[in-house]
């Protein structure tokens, strides 16, 4: 047994309302440079439709992730080494600019300079690549509320089957919203498919990072990715992709996307796996049993041999305490409401998605009877196969029976709980259907529902001793500095990104303390506090920046003020959580 770490992230599908705050945050926080105007590292797809890109879901189409060869082996779905190597100049799989969407401005000058006419002036939508004005045909999430419909229901790769059977009436079709980020797999075909070898899992804590200076622009990763979540930017010919927030995640902060998530949807924790049988498990020749023999690569850290065989590989206490918390492991292994994204595609994904209800609820109260009564809700979804067979294609390479389970249990915490809330006895034998009894059921309703924040969130902070070593490997993964590899104008991150500024976990100490302190500054704080209504906005400011050792108290370094401006003119560590990260293809 080797005992390795994972941060993991689960969503619950149920609470998600499309509002794409995650994608909208998340391309705030780290894509402010030319070429990544259609990257989207966290998007929310309609489901049915055709997601993000279009139809990435078609192995036979793109050829991403595993399969298992006449020997029974794990082998590539795009080919071996001499397959990529004979195609290695020219990739012929790989999604093209139609199938993000072109990327456009408006010509903004027509509207703030026409002179005054009859006719009001439009301002016509210019590609961002061409520079030439184009006609809007498609954009990131286009099928939004229209994922049921014909027009892109259709194409849908995971109605493949059951066409038949799905209504296509709008009065009669179903919708829920997915929302997507990189899995962040155990077994990655992304690294196992880039010629480089710039894509690596670390072993601190499972997150897989591009190596910006080995990244040679091949792109078999976006071919490999089966989930179509490598990025290539067009301008800086480098390969990109959802970093987990690694810099946050280091010092106990979820990513961007969770923190400003509108629902409150998403879990992350620690889960501990036994790297040993990560192989073994996922070339399991039925692929409806890879979600059950995923879930056995997961280790019980309540159990002492896996405490111990944690210590001897290195694996902090704090770290097995914080995986006993881990909400990732209750709602997976505990609750067994939890199930992972395509596992066919056996690449051992680590965001799983708790199954959406709400279109069997929505059933039941159309026909006039109590939504919420466990009998209904049970018949329901025996009944209403169309929606669960879908889901099966999506989380359990088709197998009906894991899903139906997860949601009779969904629906029997509801009918549970009501009773509880309306001052009624509760009924044990609603859980006792589903093979649970009322208190572990009762642990799975606060989780699900009124959670608190350090609940939901149980990551342990990154060790001293292995700061050092995190700091040598974003600094040499930086790309950071002018005229780098692939670089163009002044620096990979836009106008005025100066030298590289290395990623430490001190960098985002003072995010910490102000994001989880009771007041804005805590009170030893208060007497350093920068006024900024009293500046004049001529030089910095005093006590802005901290000063260098060398540098007198109060006097701004030149830095400040002189150079190439921008996001590099700061010392590192001088604007904490800024460029953290983006060496690394954040």
């Amino acid at each position: 047994m080797r005992v390795m770490a994972q941060m993991a992230m689960v969503m619950n599908l149920d609470k998600c309302i499309g509002c794409h705050t995650c994608s909208v945050t998340c391309k705030q926080a780290w894509t402010n440079r030319a070429g990544t105007e259609y990257v989207w590292f966290n998007n929310v797809e309609t489901r049915p439709g055709l997601g993000y890109p279009r139809t990435y879901e078609d192995q036979e189409e793109w050829k991403g992730g595993w399969e298992l060869n006449k020997r029974g082996r794990l082998t590539l779905k795009a080919g071996g080494r001499w397959k990529k190597l004979a195609t290695i100049f020219s990739n012929p799989k790989l999604p093209s600019i139609q199938d993000y969407y072109e990327p456009w401005t408006y010509d903004y000058e027509t509207l703030t300079n026409s002179p005054a006419t009859d006719n009001f002036p439009v301002a016509r939508p210019k590609s961002l690549i061409t520079g030439k004005d184009m006609n809007v045909e498609w954009s990131a999430n286009w099928d939004d509320d229209l994922g049921g419909s014909k027009e892109h229901a259709s194409r849908d790769v995971m109605l493949k089957g059951i066409e038949d059977k799905v209504k296509m009436e709008f009065e009669e079709t179903f919708m829920f919203y997915l929302p997507r980020i990189c899995e962040h797999c155990l077994n990655p075909s992304c690294a196992a498919s880039c010629p480089s070898g710039a894509i690596y899992k670390r072993s601190e804590d499972g997150i897989v990072l591009v190596d910006q200076d080995r990244c040679r622009g091949w792109r078999m990763c976006v071919s490999g990715c089966p989930y179509k979540k490598i990025y290539f930017n067009h301008r800086t010919g480098k390969a990109e992709k959802c970093t987990f927030c690694y810099p946050r995640i280091e010092v106990g902060i979820p990513t961007v996307c969770s923190e400003t998530c509108v629902g409150r949807l998403r879990y992350i924790g620690l889960v501990l796996y036994d790297a040993d049988k990560v192989l073994e498990q996922a070339s399991i020749e039925d692929e409806q049993a890879l979600y059950q023999a995923q879930r056995e690569c997961f280790l019980d850290p309540e159990d002492p041999e896996v405490q111990r065989a944690a210590e001897v590989a290195g694996i902090p206490g704090d770290w097995v305490e914080a995986a006993k918390r881990s909400p990732v492991w209750a709602l997976i292994n505990k609750y067994e409401v939890a199930l992972p994204l395509h596992p066919e595609y056996r690449t051992m994904p680590m965001v799983w998605y708790i199954p959406p209800l709400s279109p069997v609820v929505d059933v039941i109260k159309d026909t006039g009877h109590d939504a919420e009564d466990h009998g209904n809700l049970f018949a329901a979804i025996d009944a209403l196969r169309i929606p669960v067979e879908y889901l099966a294609n999506l989380f359990t390479a088709g197998d009906v029976e894991t899903v139906n389970k997860v949601l009779r249990r969904l629906a029997a915490m509801r009918a549970y709980m009501r009773d509880i809330n309306l001052g009624r006895d509760p009924d044990d034998s609603i859980p006792a259907k589903v093979g649970m009894d009322g208190e572990t059921m009762y642990d799975m309703f606060r989780l699900l529902a009124i959670a608190k924040y350090e609940e939901r969130y149980v990551i342990p902070s990154a060790h001293a001793e292995q700061a050092h070593a995190l700091e040598e490997i974003a600094t040499e993964c930086s790309l950071s500095f002018e005229g780098g590899p692939g670089m163009y104008e002044s620096g990979p991150f836009g106008e005025g990104s100066g030298r590289p500024v290395p990623v430490a976990v001190e960098n985002f100490q003072m995010l910490r303390d102000r994001q989880t302190s009771d007041t804005l500054a805590a009170p030893e704080d208060k007497s350093t506090r920068v006024n900024l209504l009293n500046w004049d906005g001529k030089g910095v400011p005093s006590g802005l920046f901290p000063p260098k050792p060398d540098a007198q108290p109060d006097v701004p370094d030149a830095g400040l003020t002189g150079g190439t401006g921008g996001q590099g003119s700061h010392p590192p560590g001088d604007r904490p959580g800024e460029d953290s990260g983006r060496g690394k293809g954040a």
